[in-house]
């Protein structure tokens, strides 16, 4: 499949949910001129405990449909990268697929063998594509995995920073308390929302990492290259989307908050 070049066509963020918002912040950040869309599939959230192959369905029809119109494809979602961003690179060889993977390079790179809490989805953290970033970039580091669904369905309820997130971190990140780690990797783009509750958690100002900036660069390199940047003069703009339309004010409000 292929889609038609033509750089004035907005670029499609997508995301099971809520939390690909940060990464919409970014791209309209460093691309202004640009058409955004973002769409989240919030009838269908949390994707992280669903099976894989159900993941893969959902991503696949959703990208057809935006790359119906969209000139690139930016996947706002660890899982959904994770489970389909090579198949859809094949199903669209001239459009750019940009994916999202976890910040296991900045993280490591903190000291010399550094511990590394990483905080992501169950089908991220089982996926092939993780165990080949740790070969890469954490020989000498020490790495805790630790899927972490309820922040993705606290967000998604608006409770980002909540009592209800505060209580679940507690628990989770408890054994880390003591002795936390030197750098904590948001391997889903929902998890952004809770810094403050996972900082609280581990009761020290440990840094974070997400792939929010980092995909903002590839895709404004991919976009340059491919000679699909928008023309001079335009002016961009955002439109929210989503499976759910109850979700919207949420997207909105996510939206602004990040914004301030």
């Amino acid at each position: 499949m292929t889609t038609q070049k033509n750089n004035a066509a907005p670029i499609a963020l997508f995301d099971s949910g809520a939390g690909g918002i940060g990464v919409l912040r970014e791209v309209k950040k460093l691309l202004p001129s640009e058409q955004l869309t973002f769409f989240g599939d919030t009838a269908n959230a949390p994707y992280g405990e669903r099976p894989v192959a159900d993941i893969r369905r959902l991503v696949l029809y959703h990208a057809a449909r935006l790359l119906e119109s969209a000139k690139a494809l930016v996947l706002a979602c660890n899982t959904a990268t994770a489970v389909a961003v090579e198949e859809l690179r094949r199903l669209y060889p001239r459009t750019p697929i940009i994916g999202m993977e976890p910040a296991l390079r900045p993280a490591t790179s903190v000291k010399e063998s550094p511990t590394v809490l990483v905080l992501a989805t169950a089908a991220t953290l089982h996926m092939e594509k993780f165990d080949h970033l740790e070969e890469i970039y954490a020989k000498n580091a020490t790495v805790f995995k630790i899927p972490a669904p309820n922040i993705v369905r606290l967000v998604e309820r608006g409770l980002s920073d909540s009592p209800e997130m505060d209580a679940y971190l507690d628990t989770l990140l408890a054994p880390f308390r003591r002795d936390p780690p030197d750098a904590v990797v948001l391997g889903c783009t929902h998890f952004p929302f809770a810094s403050a509750a996972i900082l609280r958690a581990l009761g020290r100002n440990v840094p974070l990492f997400d792939g929010a900036k980092g995909t903002a660069r590839e895709l404004a390199r991919r976009l340059a290259k491919e000679g699909l940047l928008a023309p001079k003069g335009s002016v961009g703009s955002v439109t929210l989307t989503a499976s759910d339309p109850r979700s919207l004010p949420l997207l909105a409000s996510l939206y602004c908050e990040t914004e301030i």
